[in-house]
């Protein structure tokens, strides 16, 4: 993911822990979870509003 190895993952997540503690952690990474989990409903449902309802095509009107 993003082209980073275990190691660099390692430094990050100590870095982390260093910054925030191993307290704050957790609630962090909640709180990062539910704000992906809303963005993606969010998505979905703005998807769902730009669908067309009725998926026919409408018949066209000839004028005579």
């Amino acid at each position: 993911m993003f082209g980073l190895g275990y190691g660099e993952w390692i430094l990050i997540f100590a870095v982390l822990l260093l910054l925030f503690g191993g307290r704050k952690l957790p609630e962090l990474a909640r709180g990062l979870g539910a704000s992906i989990r809303e963005f993606r409903e969010a998505m979905r449902a703005e998807s769902r509003e730009q669908s067309p309802k009725d998926p026919t095509p409408a018949k066209e009107k000839t004028l005579e």
